[in-house]
Parts: C-alpha cells; structure tokens; sequence
C-alpha cells in the first residue's frame, strides 16, 4: 500500500491538477488556498518550493460553507465537463484535494462530499486525488452528488474519471473577487500603466475619429499608446479587437460629451494637449471633464467596495486612515477581495503577509513592497484626479504604507 512518503501528497494532487485545469489562458485566474502557502503540510512534511511556485497566487476564498483548496476561473474544455459553457461566462471552478495520508489512504469520499457543498456558489466542482486511491464508492458519490473526480498518477498525469454537469449561480458574494480578478475588468498587472485618467478618457474620441486612432493618441495626448488602450479597456471605454477597437456604451456616451462640450472632436483633442505633462488635479484644471473621469471610474467595479470602505472607516472614526489601516479594516469586510486588490499575487508576497487561514501578518503590511502597484499607484492616482480621494498614490518602491493616506474628499455625514 502507498504511504504518505511514497504516494502523492495532498500539495502534489493539487500542483498537478492546477496545470491540467488552468491553462495559460487570458480568461484564466486561480488561486489556491493560503494554507498551501505555508512552509510545511499538516503531517508537518515540506511542501516543496516547485509545487508552491506552481500553487501561487494564494488567498483563502469561501465558497459554500467552506474553503476549496482551488477555486478559479476558467473555461474548460469538453473532456472535462458535461457542459462546456455557462452562457457568455468561463465558470468559476472549485476543487478539493486528496492525498496519501501517513497510514497510506486517500479520503476521497471526503473529499466529494467537500466538493459538493462547494456547489452552492460555484458552477462546477472537482474531487482531486491520487488514481490508485479512488475508489469505486467515491466515484458513485460523486456521480450522484454532480461532482467531477479526476485521478492524478504517479508520473503527474491527470485523468478524467466522472465529468460534471455546469450548473449556474446568480450571486457568488465572496467568490466573485476571483471573477473579478479574471474579467476584463480585473486588476491585473498589466492593466494600469499610465496614472492620470485624461490618457484612457481621450481613447474613446481618437476611436471614434476618423484619422489613426494610435497617431491621434500619441500626438495629442500621450506617446505610451498602448498603455492608453490597455486602461481604456479596464475601464470598459473600449473593447479590443484584431485591427481597432471598438467603442462600448460608455465610450460613446465619452464622445457624446465631447461633442457636446468642445463641438467637434479636434478641438476637444486639442484641449488634451494642454492638459499632457500637468500634475494638478484634474477636476480642477478641467472641472467638466474631470466631472466625466469621476463617472467613468465610478464605473469601474472596485470602485464601490473602495468608496464603501473609506466611508465605513470615516463613519467608524478613521477620519484619514493610513494604508495598513484602510488594509486591516477593509480585509475585516471584505477578505478576499482586499487581497486580491493590494497583495502583490507572486508567491513570496502571499507568504510572507497571509497566515494558513487568511488572516493578515500586520506587521509585512508596514513594507510597500507586498502591495499591488495598479493599486496603490495608478488607480489611487486616477481617484486623486477625478476628486474621490485626498492624496494621489505612489509607486511600492516609494510608499510609506504607515502614512500613505487614504480617506474621501468627501465623506458625508
């Protein structure tokens, strides 16, 4: 019989699985559970540093009355599941592993019953687990429960063993930051390269003008033109396609006003070209257009739960709270979201600053190097421009998260 040193350790499954469900796709976003973070598995042995460089983004996600040792999002391909689509969105994918135990076992029955209360948010759930480990109970239940089961050998295959049924989900609260990470709109290290908003508002009118759109951009507002693209995409402004983008809905309704303000749009993009190189706030060097940058990014999906926050911490007395407090309290609502949204997602930052069940080290929170600088940097800044936040943000290397400020402009009562 396989012992826990001869068999696959619950880490291994996992490792595994991760390369053969999440491929390097641009819908793709996963993360494992902070316990596989640590140095050392449950029976005290080493997880090894290729499987956690292989695990890493870490957060601890709740999804039903539980927390799945990986849970992402992604759209699967139809080897893997009954239903290969869940309308126009990938599914968000939960998985619960199973390994060699020290007297030799795998709990795989477990390990199902586990996968199927993941079902109560998630669209589609797996039981992972060493193949010689599985038995045929396990995959009875797992049929009858909707659980897909996949049987991980000892070279590191994968097999299918019971494909699951795609079910839907209206709200999935906590596990949506895991959606939110993988969209479009996620903040994602490429998302944010330039921190003044005027960059991503101008791209909708260069779109929608006649001449070249990228020479348009580059003489009249700003020479990193890709970065201008990328953030009006994140920005839902524009939708990127093979030659030229196209307008969204907000996009249009940006041209709307610059015709409406400027009366054509050479003029309003030659009104960009004085605004290039200042560092005074927008609203007030263009009070109209940096009324429409407050709106655009009001769009912007993480907007809510930040504004929310700072006026929570205001109506609790944190007038001006300092960025490792802002961090604290807004985890303290909003866990998983606040590490997806300030925490670095490389391995050695997860680390360093979540414990095994999630919570915060306060004191790696002090180091501005563990935050996301699309974070703390450009999307503050952009705040700063269009009047929602007191200060403009600062790259990690410069931060100070103890006195980095981050309260309204206007808190209200």
């Amino acid at each position: 019989m396989a012992t826990a040193a001869s068999g696959l350790s619950e880490p291994q499954v996992l490792a595994r699985t991760k390369d053969r469900l999440f491929a390097d796709r641009e819908d793709a976003y996963v993360v494992a559970d902070t316990q596989f973070a640590q140095r050392r598995w449950l029976d005290d042995t080493t997880i090894e540093a290729s499987v956690q460089a292989t695990l890493a983004p870490f957060n601890h996600v709740r999804v039903g009355t539980g927390y799945p040792d990986l849970v992402g999002v992604q759209t699967l391909s139809t080897d893997l599941v009954s239903v290969d689509r869940l309308g126009d969105r990938p599914p968000l994918v939960a998985v619960e592993a199973k390994g060699y135990t020290g007297d030799g076992t795998v709990d795989a029955e477990r390990g199902v019953v586990q996968a199927h209360d993941r079902l109560n948010e998630a669209n589609v759930a797996f039981l992972t687990a060493p193949r010689g480990g599985i038995s045929t109970a396990a995959r009875t239940m797992a049929r009858e429960l909707n659980v897909g089961v996949l049987g991980v050998a000892p070279d590191g295959s994968v097999s299918v063993l019971e494909r699951p049924r795609v079910v839907g989900h209206g709200s999935m609260d906590a596990a949506s930051a895991i959606r939110f990470q993988a969209g479009a709109q996620g903040v994602a290290d490429q998302s944010f390269g330039l921190n003044h908003p005027k960059n991503y508002v101008a791209v909708p009118l260069a779109v929608y003008h006649d001449g070249d759109t990228r020479a348009l951009l580059s003489s009249h507002v700003v020479g990193a033109v890709e970065g201008a693209l990328g953030g009006a995409a994140f920005l839902n402004l524009v939708e990127p396609g093979q030659g030229s983008p196209a307008l969204t809905p907000l996009g249009r309704e940006v041209v709307r006003f610059a015709l409406r303000t400027d009366g054509d749009l050479d003029a309003a993009l030659r009104r960009f070209e004085d605004w290039q190189r200042s560092r005074k706030r927008f609203v007030d060097v263009a009070p109209q257009w940096g009324q429409l940058v407050r709106r655009v990014v009001s769009e912007y999906p993480a907007t809510e739960l930040l504004v929310d926050g700072l006026y929570a911490c205001h109506r609790d007395g944190y007038d001006a709270p300092s960025l490792v407090e802002f961090v604290e309290y807004l985890h303290a609502l909003h866990p998983e979201f606040t590490v997806e949204l300030f925490l670095r997602g490389d391995e050695a930052v997860r680390q360093r600053v979540l414990t095994g069940d999630g919570d915060l080290r306060r004191p790696e929170l002090a180091d501005g190097g563990v935050y996301h600088s699309p974070t703390v940097f450009q999307l503050k800044a952009m705040y700063y421009h269009a009047g929602v936040v007191t200060e403009r943000g600062a790259e990690p290397s410069n931060l100070d998260p103890e006195t980095d400020e981050w309260a309204l402009c206007d808190p209200l009562a």
